[in-house]
């Protein structure tokens, strides 16, 4: 499996259940990679979407406890092992934190959006770069929008 993620300096991903920023070209960059894959999320990141619907063109599936949880469009799943036992190996896991916490360990590469500011976070990602079961594989050139400065990192698992 694969992780998508955006995060500040100190690796912070959210607050107040939603993410810190937007930007235009990680969103765009977002839709291609995950277009025609399944996606994991939680019911919170859900609920962030769009009229809470499930992101169109890639099979939702969803992580969360809540007894009798149902999303049209979607398949809810109670535990990680029942997700794991349906999702397929190109799937993009794709948040929230809880939801990053449960499935790292399951996925091989990791395609991070690294913005060079520090936010209020109240929501993190573990930090690849101090954890030696990952590498960095590919790197972009720095990018700009709206004055904040990003780039894309492609972190592999170590074997």
């Amino acid at each position: 499996m694969n992780v998508i993620v955006a995060v500040d300096e100190n690796w912070g991903i959210g607050k107040d259940g939603d993410q810190l920023v937007y930007l235009s070209e990680d969103l765009k960059r977002f839709k291609a990679l995950t277009t025609g894959h399944p996606v994991i999320l939680g019911r919170k990141t859900l609920a962030t979407f769009p009229g809470g619907r499930p992101l169109k063109n890639r099979r939702n599936l969803i992580l969360s406890r809540r007894e009798g949880y149902a999303v049209e469009g979607a398949e809810v799943f109670p535990t990680v092992e029942a997700l794991l036992a349906a999702a397929p190996e190109d799937a993009f896991v794709i948040g929230g934190a809880s939801v990053y916490e449960q499935l790292l360990p399951w996925c091989g590469r990791a395609y991070v959006t690294k913005i060079f500011r520090q936010f209020p976070a109240d929501r993190f990602f573990p930090n690849l770069d101090q954890d030696p079961d990952w590498e960095a594989a590919e790197v972009s050139a720095p990018l700009e929008q709206d004055g904040l400065s990003y780039c894309y990192v492609t972190y592999r698992r170590r074997k």
